[in-house]
């Protein structure tokens, strides 16, 4: 089975050696002026100047139309897919493990982040501005009705898949790829993000974490298989539970 994961990067970062690893640069065609020695998202058909906007996505687009494999992958380059939960590039999944996971599952994910006192959706409309979200909900209500109950299942949970991060074999990648690019561009349509941030900017990076797990409720005939991950670097919990608790007492600006 020819399988690829595809590590997003921005800037040169220590990768992977073990050949199951492509690192792509999201966003080259931004970027003409920077050099990274990694594969561009810019070749083919390709998304890579909506990378602001897009974030990680523009690599998994550049990935499922130009890539010819049995399955394929995307992680980041300070998060891996791990069997063990330990901070360090030499345990990160390697081909054989993945190879071993696709023989008994169609898809590998990392393992479900639990929010315990928030639901997907107040996490989401705590952190991000508003619209955008309630116009995925209605593009998927009157476009994407067969998803539209799971949106609303998966919206009240307190856990989810997050980070973009999966190994999926070429029919359910398709199937995903067909769904979430496809809501996306209804709602890239409809909404006007011209006065956010930057960072607020790569709002359907943002939005697309919340679709993995609608998708997958919609489609249980697809094996799925959890694995741990890793962070490269250190966390500084104390900033981000502060920067938690902001968000919950204070909500979110929608122009921020």
């Amino acid at each position: 089975m020819k399988v690829k994961v595809l590590v997003a990067a921005h800037k040169e970062y220590a990768m992977p050696q073990d050949p199951l690893y492509l690192p792509v640069f999201v966003g080259k065609a931004c970027h003409p002026e920077k050099e990274l020695p990694y594969q561009g998202d810019d070749s083919g058909d390709n998304m890579s100047l909506k990378n602001p906007y897009y974030s990680e996505l523009t690599a998994i687009y550049w990935g499922w139309k130009n890539l010819d494999l049995d399955a394929m992958g995307l992680v980041h380059y300070r998060r891996y897919l791990s069997m063990e939960k330990k901070r360090d590039l030499s345990t990160v999944l390697t081909e054989a493990q993945a190879q071993d996971l696709l023989k008994e599952a169609d898809i590998i994910l990392p393992a479900k982040r639990n929010y315990y006192i928030e639901t997907n959706e107040s996490h989401y409309l705590h952190a991000h501005p508003h619209a955008p979200f309630e116009i995925m909900r209605q593009v998927i209500q009157e476009q994407y009705q067969e998803y539209a109950a799971a949106f609303e299942t998966v919206m009240k949970r307190t856990w989810a898949h997050m980070f973009n991060m999966f190994i999926m074999k070429k029919e359910p990648l398709d199937g995903y790829c067909t769904f979430m690019y496809g809501v996306l561009a209804e709602v890239e349509k409809q909404a006007d993000i011209s006065s956010y941030s930057p960072y607020q900017q790569r709002v359907y990076g943002f939005l697309s974490e919340l679709l993995l797990d609608v998708w997958l409720e919609v489609h249980p005939e697809y094996k799925v298989k959890d694995v741990k991950y890793v962070f490269m670097e250190k966390t500084n919990w104390f900033q981000k539970g502060s920067y938690f608790l902001k968000r919950k007492l204070l909500g979110h600006p929608d122009d921020a």
